[in-house]
């Protein structure tokens, strides 16, 4: 009945351009008989380990027969629509023709011609390329909207109105949409003309005041985290947004932004100001309010060790094999510890620096007290762990060939995340969409290829 209820299966009728293209070039011919509604070039793949179906699934995906049209770009949208397309959506991206999404040209480095920054969030998609500054690319992504059940956009706010792409403009004619924007800084608001990056909302937001050694200049986060939250966020607000329309019958506008994402995510941070005016600071790899909870040096390396409460100090004192320690009236409880943060941490370092990693990680195995070395890539991809939750998604591209990205950080009892499609090229599967989606006919669809409103991408 919710599946049901999610999934619009409703089709356009379609196929408004429908006089010949007058002496239409062979290109355009040639790109739509190149063209096919089979299945992609380049193959689905799947994880290395642990995403095979569980004994017994049916492997039905709880967003099968649900239409995402997908106008984002970068990182925050298509890592959102990503992780929809995982749960079984049919994701159709809206892309430049030619150039595509800005990330297609982000690199070195590139597998192939292709941007390695780009393979890594567009798995599970189908790329529709349409001009956009064309009436009849406009009118290809309003018709596509009316048959789609989600629209997803990240556009600087009022400039897909000013197209006639707005939310009201599609509420006229898909009043079921799910309809979400995603902006640097909201909808409305003195500065909601500026564009929105990572690295500009994590300043403004405060993340980058709080990230940093504790006397060293702000530091980015190795990944874009704002970005990254963001497109959670807005992945669970489609989620919500679908049973919203399930529960009343109707669409409605999603709001998502950069800055009130990253605010939201200071969590304690941002309530210790709000309620006790303690100004933030930067901490290193350590807690504010937890000690000892920091990275360590060791004689080749740094473990991670993190003491929640006092029975854990007291088991990481008898490893390190300072009895005294935690004897210590100064070190009793974890209030104490934090006010005598230096001088504990310094013996603790000092005592950390006597061995090396691999030593301290097998005395700390077995003892219940958080811990772990800090890992480069290469070590988390041999992590026995990190390969038994089969994170590894690997794929057939059709030009770069097989390739692996990170796959989806949950799994599911009775489905699973297997047998991904590969990120597709600009414009793959423009073709296939207008006759499947639409139902455009063949001279229809070489018109548009002709006067240049949409383009098709010929897999050689």
């Amino acid at each position: 009945m919710l599946r049901a209820g999610l999934g619009r299966r409703s089709r356009c009728c379609g196929g408004l351009w429908r006089s010949p293209c007058p002496g239409a070039a062979g290109g355009c011919a040639r790109a739509l008989s190149a063209a096919s509604v089979s299945p992609s070039p380049g193959g689905g793949g799947g994880a290395r380990s642990g995403g095979a179906p569980p004994a017994g699934a049916s492997n039905v995906k709880p967003l099968d027969g649900v239409k995402i049209l997908d106008l984002t770009r970068v990182l925050a949208g298509p890592f959102a629509t990503m992780n929809l397309g995982d749960l079984g959506a049919e994701v159709i991206k809206v892309e430049r023709p030619g150039a595509g999404d800005d990330t297609r040209a982000w690199g070195p480095p590139f597998a192939g011609r292709e941007s390695i920054y780009f393979l890594s969030v567009n798995r599970n998609k189908k790329s529709i390329a349409i001009n956009m500054k064309d009436s009849k690319g406009v009118k290809v992504i309003k018709e596509l909207a009316a048959a789609s059940d989600v629209f997803v956009e990240n556009f600087v706010p009022g400039k897909l109105a000013e197209m006639g792409l707005g939310y009201e403009d599609i509420k006229k004619i898909a009043p079921h949409i799910v309809y979400c924007s995603i902006t640097g800084y909201g909808q409305t608001g003195p500065v909601v003309q500026r564009g929105g990056y990572d690295s500009i909302a994590a300043a403004v937001s405060g993340l980058m005041h709080i990230t940093g050694h504790e006397d060293g200049e702000p530091v980015r986060s190795g990944v874009a985290m704002t970005d990254l939250a963001t497109g959670l966020y807005t992945y669970g607000a489609i989620m919500a947004g679908l049973l919203q329309r399930y529960k009343t019958g109707k669409g409605l506008h999603i709001d998502c932004n950069l800055l009130s994402t990253q605010v939201a995510c200071l969590t304690h941070v941002a309530a210790n100001y709000l309620n006790c005016k303690i100004e933030a600071k930067r901490w290193g790899t350590a807690h504010g309010s937890i000690v000892p909870y920091q990275a360590f040096k060791t004689k080749d390396g740094y473990i991670v060790v993190g003491a929640g409460n006092d029975h854990q100090f007291v088991t990481v004192c008898k490893i390190l094999n300072l009895p005294e320690v935690s004897k210590d009236s100064r070190y009793k409880t974890n209030t104490l510890r934090v006010q005598n943060r230096k001088e504990l941490i310094d013996i603790l370092s000092t005592r950390f620096s006597e061995k090396a990693t691999i030593e301290w990680l097998q005395l700390f195995e077995g003892s219940a007290v958080p811990y772990g070395p800090i890992n480069n890539m290469q070590q988390v991809f041999s992590d026995p762990q990190v390969l038994h939750n089969g994170l590894v998604m690997e794929m057939n591209h059709p030009t770069a060939g097989k390739i692996a990205v990170p796959g989806p950080g949950v799994r599911y009892s009775e489905f699973a995340m297997a047998h991904p499609k590969p990120p597709p090229l600009v414009g793959q599967h423009t073709v296939e969409i207008l006759k499947s989606v639409l139902g455009y006919e063949d001279d229809a669809i070489e018109e548009l290829l002709c006067t240049g409103a949409v383009a098709q991408h010929e897999v050689r």
